[in-house]
C-alpha cells in the first residue's frame, strides 16, 4: 500500500491511480517494494514530488519538480527506475567481471604451484 501525503494540495483518485501505476512499473525488476511513501507539495507554480521506497537491503529516493503534476510523476518514476536498474544489474557490471577474473587468476596460480612441487619432489 502506497502512502501518499500532500501539502497545500488535495490528492484526487486519478492522481493516486497515476502514482500507483508508475510505481507498479518497478515491479518488472522482480523486487519487493517496502513502504513506498510519496509526498506531493505545490509551491507557487511548481509541483514537487518526493518518493522514498524501501527494497531489500537498499532504499531508493527520488525527487522531481515540474509545472505539470503528471510530468513530475513521470520524472520521479524514471529516476526510481534508473536507480533500481543500476542496483539489480550491478553484479553484471564490467568492473565486477574484472574482479572475478583476477580471483580466478589467483586460483590458477595455486594449481601451477602444486604441479611444480610434484614435478621437483620426485
Amino acid at each position: 500500500m502506497t502512502k501518499i501525503t500532500s501539502k497545500n494540495f488535495e490528492v484526487t483518485p486519478l492522481i493516486r491511480e497515476r502514482i500507483q501505476a508508475r510505481l507498479e512499473k518497478l515491479s518488472r525488476h522482480d523486487v519487493q517494494l517496502i513502504n513506498p511513501h510519496v509526498i506531493i507539495v505545490q509551491e507557487k507554480q511548481l509541483f514537487k514530488i518526493e518518493t522514498s521506497v524501501g527494497i531489500p537491503n537498499h532504499k531508493l529516493f527520488a525527487q522531481a519538480k515540474h509545472e505539470d503534476l503528471y510530468s513530475a510523476i513521470n520524472a520521479m518514476g524514471q529516476k526510481l527506475e534508473k536507480q533500481l536498474n543500476r542496483l539489480t544489474h550491478k553484479p553484471e557490471a564490467q568492473r565486477h567481471e574484472s574482479l572475478k577474473r583476477q580471483e580466478e587468476a589467483v586460483d590458477t596460480s595455486n594449481q601451477f604451484d602444486e604441479e611444480f612441487d610434484e614435478e621437483f619432489a620426485a
